[in-house]
Parts: structure tokens; C-alpha cells; sequence
């Protein structure tokens, strides 16, 4: 019992331990979320105050462009109101109020748009510039800051001089203009009807100009005196004429007259009003011809969009005119251009996105097609990039009703994915229906792919027939071959799901697959083959080439040695041997000769090493080319001519070799009998002469 009590002691102990320890748990986390929550509304704060000191505007975002609309308020509002007011008296002193408050606020707008400028960022080399030290300088230097800063002048100070009845102190708000026209090129950017919007802009513009000239016309007419002839205000002592609204009505009538050019005008009769009268009518053949440019320019960009979204119906009026096409045939063409017209079916999309960016146009297409492109069973499980290179290629097409989109037995080159309509697959009397296809579906998948072993052969197997109007997609054989060759892992599994439709259709001949892919194989050897031999053949011609050259030469050297050789041969005994006085002695003409010899016999020696090093080294280099291409047969013509020419080359230097030692013979030969044959042929012509024929008849008789 003791022991059992013992343990219920100690179990009691460590339980109440246990408690205590998660008590105190729950109490560091209440403490601790206590001081996170402290933490941080302090920090929330502080980021607050950094945010709104680091805060920069981003020219690109929306914030920009909304901020940039919402100024367009203060600027048209003093542009309008400063000059009525100060024409128009009344409406100054029965709205005061209303005109200080807006004032004022438009003042408190334009200086928030300073501070906007200081911290909007700038591209710099594509980066957007952040630094605000940057921005600063960048700004304060401006022209765009002078004109901010002078519009924000304190010129209400002047109403202390003047009436606070003279708004006219306030001018200087008109030079905050230039925030107008980026406010307007941005929404004119963005605008989904630019056309409508440029319209809308130039009224705006001109109603504003009439605004001006009817205050001046008013004030013109006070400074003459209202009344005082038919052209200017009618006198406001009239009760019809006293109203606020009727002078102000009546003063815009009369300006729009003038701009229009439209309706009679009273004539001027002072000076003051015909320098009025010339001023507006200059500035109305302005407005004028402002008004007719942009609305040409807007009819000339509506036919521009209509030419590109639709092809030209006219051109093709005229053509099947021209070519007297039957009425069915020109009443189904004209059907097709209405339901193109009516229901806005747009035929040339790439032409019309070729402008963009190719990542652009592969994100719209992505948009606009992909959804119906994954529809298709081969696609479905197909990468991503793949069907986003496959969405550029989609081409849309349009269908009347009636008209057969592929006929039985017909080589297919494209497969079709139904956007919209319903398509009959029919029998070939063109009547009896077998299926009815409608949005989402699509067929001649297979006879893109190629696949070996089709029965089929890549021909249609079924008549279909557009029922009503359809637009339909199609996708060629050539672009889808022209993707997949960047994806072969793709074109593996396209190419398996082909043949397991065509294993369930009964059409897939898997023995003629077999000796497909064996031909294909001998095929691709046999092109390799081709390829080498001609590659084999040009080595062979380039050789045959070299050859050729290298056995010019040489003969051209050797016909040049035979010249030189016959050269010496004719040489005359004056050339050979030394003169002394006009008289030969023996020794000398011997010792001459023999110097004459040895000179001769060294060059003609020194010549031939060098010949036949020249050749020895060109028939090296020949065999080499030849034994290291390895022709075969023409292997075996070289050898036989280089057989051929080495053998002539020797020839021919034996005979060289002939002529040299024929020559040195001959030389000895003179040198030893010149006395005698001297004495023996003294009454002929001369000396001299008499032994240069002995010479001469010697070196004939030498062997050659």
C-alpha cells in the first residue's frame, strides 16, 4: 500500500510539473504576442513614413495614367472659365464663391502635380531611373519646371491693387497647358476607338477656340459700346438682350458663324471690327482645313482597317466580271464576303499581328487558339511550348453552307479543327449523313503525321460537308513537320497515338511498317554513299588538276634547258676564247678555252641538280596526294603516268647529260689542234672566223 500510495505521489508530482510547464508556455506566448503586436504598430508606422518618402511613380503604370486624366479637369477648367469670367461680368459677380473655391483648388491640384513630376522615374538605357536625388536634379533643371512654377505664382496678390471682379490675374494658370497634350497622346494610346477619340478631340478643340472668340466678340462689343451698330452686341437695355445666358449664346452663334463660314454675318463698320472680322476668318481657313485633314485622315484609316481585317471585295467584283464567271459562282462569292462583313469573321489575323513582337504574337495566339487547339486527342497531352509554336500556324478558314471542305480520296495535306459551325460527314451521293460534327471537333489528324504502314496512304476517307457557315482552322503537314523536327521526344508520342487510331480503325499494316523502315535504312545508306563519292570525285578532279599544272611546268623547264644547250652549241670562238691584239696564240686560246669549258660544264652541271631536284620533289609530292587518297583504279592511271613521265624525264636528262660532255669534248679538242687548223685555213675569211666553224663543225659532229 505504502509503495502504491509512493506512486500515486510521484505520479501526481509530475502532472502538476507538466501543468506548470505548459502554463508557463501559454504565458511566454501571450507575452510574446503582446510584443510582436507592439512591435509592430511601431514599424507599421515607420514603413509608412518610408514608403511615403521613397515613394516613385512609375510613368508606365496605371496610377500615372489615371492621375494624368483626372488633370485634365483644372487645366480645362482654367483654360474655359478664366476668359468668361473676365468677359462676361455677370457670371463673375453671381458665382464668386464658386469661382474662389475652384480657385483655389485647381492651384492645390497643380501643386500635387509637381510634387508627382519630382518623383516620376525616367528610362535611362531601358532602365527606369529611381533615385530621387536624380529625378530631383533632372527635374529642377527642366523647362517644365519653369512653367510650373511660374503658373503657381501668387498672382491673386494683384487683387489688392485691382477688383477681386478682375480674374484676368490668374493668366498665368494657362502655362500648366502643356500637361494636356501628354494627358491626351496617353489616352489616345490606350483607347480601344482611336478613330472616335481623335474626332472627339478636335470638336473639343475648336469648341474651345469658338469659347475664346465669342468672350473677345463680347468684349469688343462693351469697349465699341453694346448697340451702337448692327455688328457687335445689341444693346443690354433690351430685356431680351439682358440675360446672362442670352449673351453668352448669342456671342457663340455668332463665332460659330464665323468659323463655319456658314449663314450671313452683319458687315463691320469700323476698323476695330474688321481687323476682328480678317483675324477670324484667317484662323477659320485654319480650323476649316484642320477639320477636313482629320476627318479624311479618319475615313482614310477606317478603309485602311477594313482592307486589312477583310480582303477586297471590289478586286474581285471586277475580276469575275472580267472573266464572265457564272451568277451561282459570283452569288456563293458574294455570300462569303457578307457573312465575312456581318459577322465580323477577321481571315488575315497574322497579317495584322505581324507588326508585333514575335513573344507578343505567340501570346495572343496562345490567348485566342490554344484552348481550341488542346481540344484535339493528340495534342492534349503534347508540351506546352509545342502547341504555343503550333498556335502561329493555326491558318483560320471560312466555309458556306454546302460547301465540301475535303472529298473521299482526296491526298490530305492539312487536318481541321471546327471553332464554330456544324460539318456533316456524308456519303458520296452527298445527301445520306453519317455523323454531324460540331464546335471542338476535328479530323484529318492522321494524314498529317505519315505515319509507315497506312492503308490508307494519307488519303481522305470520308466526304465532309459544311452545313451552314463554319469557321474552321486548319494546320498543314509541312508546318507541323517544320515544329516537331525541334521536338522528336513530340513527334515520338504523336506518331504512337497515330498508329494506335489507326491499329483500332483496321488500317495499320504493321508487316509493310517493317519493310517501310528496312527501305528507308538502305535508303539512308545509299544517300551516304552518294555523298561520299562525290565528295571522292571532286578530291580526283582537284588532283587530275594539280597533275595536269605540275607536268606544264616541267615540260616548259626542259624545253627552256634544250634552248639554252643550242644557244652554247651556236656560240662563235670569240665568246670562248680571250683576244690578244687582233691575233690568236695557242696558249691562251687553249688556257680560255679550257676556263671557257669548265664555266660551261659547271652551269650546265648546276642547272641539271637543280632540275632534277625540282622534279624529284614535285614526283614526291604527287605520289604522296595519290597514295593518300586512295582512289582505286585511278590510283593506278596516276601510277602509270608518273611511270610514264619519270621515264621521259630521264630521257631526257641522259640526253642533256650527252650534250655537256659533247661540248667539253669539243672544247679539249680545239684547244689542242687550233695552230694547225689556223696555218690550214689562213686564205679564207680570217682567223677568227676559220675557227669558229672548226668549232662549229666540231660540236655538230659531238654526240647528241
Amino acid at each position: 500500500m505504502e509503495k502504491e500510495g509512493d506512486g500515486n505521489l510521484a505520479t501526481n508530482r509530475w502532472q502538476r510539473l507538466i501543468r506548470w510547464r505548459q502554463k508557463q508556455k501559454v504565458n511566454v506566448g501571450g507575452e510574446d504576442k503582446k510584443e510582436v503586436g507592439k512591435s509592430d504598430n511601431t514599424p507599421w508606422k515607420v514603413k509608412l513614413k518610408r514608403n511615403l518618402t521613397e515613394w516613385i511613380v512609375d510613368p508606365s503604370e496605371e496610377f500615372y495614367y489615371v492621375w494624368l486624366q483626372v488633370m485634365i479637369i483644372p487645366i480645362f477648367y482654367n483654360a474655359v472659365i478664366i476668359i468668361c469670367r473676365t468677359c462676361f461680368e455677370q457670371i463673375q459677380m453671381n458665382y464668386l464663391a464658386v469661382w474662389l473655391t475652384l480657385d483655389y483648388l485647381s492651384d492645390l491640384m497643380f501643386a500635387a502635380d509637381m510634387i508627382i513630376k519630382v518623383r516620376t522615374g525616367y528610362l535611362d538605357q531601358g532602365i527606369l531611373i529611381q533615385d530621387r536625388a536624380q529625378l530631383k536634379k533632372r527635374y529642377l533643371r527642366s523647362v517644365h519646371f519653369k512653367l510650373d512654377l511660374c503658373s503657381l505664382l501668387p498672382t491673386d496678390l494683384l487683387y489688392l491693387c485691382f477688383d477681386i471682379h478682375t480674374p484676368l490675374v490668374r493668366v498665368n494658370r494657362f502655362l500648366h497647358m502643356s500637361r494636356l497634350s501628354e494627358a491626351m497622346d496617353r489616352m489616345e494610346t490606350r483607347t480601344s476607338y482611336p478613330n472616335t477619340f481623335r474626332i472627339s478631340k478636335l470638336m473639343l478643340y475648336i469648341f474651345v477656340l469658338i469659347h475664346w472668340n465669342a468672350c473677345l466678340y463680347f468684349a469688343l462689343s462693351k469697349y465699341i459700346g453694346l448697340g451702337a451698330d448692327r455688328w457687335v452686341y445689341p444693346n443690354t437695355s433690351l430685356p431680351v438682350f439682358n440675360s446672362m445666358r442670352r449673351q453668352y449664346f448669342y456671342c457663340f452663334w455668332f463665332s460659330a458663324q464665323i468659323f463655319t463660314t456658314v449663314g450671313d454675318t452683319p458687315l463691320p463698320d469700323r476698323e476695330e471690327e474688321y481687323l476682328f472680322m480678317i483675324a477670324d476668318l484667317l484662323i477659320a481657313v485654319l480650323v476649316f482645313a484642320s477639320i477636313v485633314g482629320n476627318v479624311g485622315n479618319v475615313i482614310t484609316n477606317l478603309r485602311d482597317r477594313d482592307n486589312v481585317f477583310f480582303p477586297n471585295h471590289e478586286l474581285v467584283k471586277v475580276y469575275l466580271r472580267s472573266r464572265h464567271i457564272s451568277k451561282d459562282l459570283r452569288k456563293r462569292v458574294s455570300d462569303w464576303y457578307q457573312h465575312l462583313y456581318i459577322n465580323k469573321k477577321i481571315t488575315r489575323e497574322n497579317e495584322i499581328l505581324k507588326q508585333l513582337p514575335v513573344q507578343l504574337q505567340t501570346e495572343i495566339a496562345v490567348s485566342v487558339h490554344l484552348p481550341t487547339l488542346s481540344k484535339v486527342t493528340i495534342f492534349q497531352s503534347c508540351e506546352k511550348s509545342l502547341l504555343e509554336e503550333l498556335v502561329l500556324k493555326l491558318t483560320p478558314q471560312v466555309y458556306s453552307p454546302g460547301e465540301y471542305v475535303c472529298k473521299k480520296g482526296d491526298v490530305g495535306h492539312e487536318m481541321y479543327i471546327i471553332k464554330e459551325g456544324k460539318l456533316a460527314v456524308v456519303a458520296d451521293d452527298g445527301v445520306t449523313q453519317y455523323a454531324v460534327l460540331s464546335d471542338g471537333n476535328f479530323f484529318g489528324e492522321i494524314s498529317i503525321l505519315n505515319i509507315k504502314g497506312n492503308k490508307s496512304g494519307n488519303r481522305r476517307t470520308a466526304n465532309i460537308r459544311s452545313i451552314g457557315h463554319s469557321d474552321l482552322f486548319s494546320l498543314s503537314k509541312e508546318d507541323l513537320g517544320v515544329v516537331l523536327s525541334e521536338f522528336p521526344a513530340a513527334k515520338r508520342h504523336l506518331e504512337e497515338k497515330g498508329r494506335q487510331i489507326l491499329t483500332k480503325m483496321g488500317i495499320l499494316d504493321e508487316s509493310a511498317e517493317g519493310q517501310q523502315t528496312v527501305v528507308e535504312k538502305v535508303e539512308t545508306k545509299l544517300d551516304r554513299l552518294e555523298s561520299n563519292l562525290d565528295t571522292l570525285q571532286t578530291k580526283l578532279a582537284r588532283l587530275m588538276v594539280e597533275l595536269e599544272s605540275s607536268n606544264r611546268k616541267m615540260q616548259s623547264r626542259v624545253e627552256l634547258l634544250e634552248l639554252e644547250l643550242e644557244e652554247m652549241d651556236h656560240l662563235p670562238l670569240e665568246e670562248l676564247g680571250g683576244e690578244r691584239d687582233g691575233d690568236w696564240e695557242l696558249d691562251g686560246h687553249r688556257g680560255g678555252e679550257e676556263k671557257r669549258g669548265e664555266g660551261v660544264g659547271e652551269e650546265a652541271d648546276r642547272e641539271r641538280d637543280e632540275a632534277k631536284g625540282e622534279e624529284e620533289e614535285e614526283e614526291e609530292v604527287g605520289e604522296g596526294r595519290v597514295k593518300g587518297q586512295g582512289l582505286g583504279d585511278n590510283e593506278s592511271k596516276g601510277g602509270d603516268g608518273e611511270s610514264r613521265r619519270s621515264a621521259k624525264e630521264e630521257t631526257g636528262k641522259r640526253g642533256l647529260d650527252r650534250k655537256v660532255e659533247g661540248l667539253e669534248e669539243g672544247v679539249a679538242e680545239n684547244g689542242q689542234g687550233g695552230g694547225e687548223e689556223k696555218e690550214e685555213n689562213a686564205h679564207d675569211d680570217g682567223g677568227a672566223e676559220a675557227d669558229g666553224d672548226t668549232l662549229h663543225s666540231h660540236s655538230e659532229k659531238a654526240p647528241t
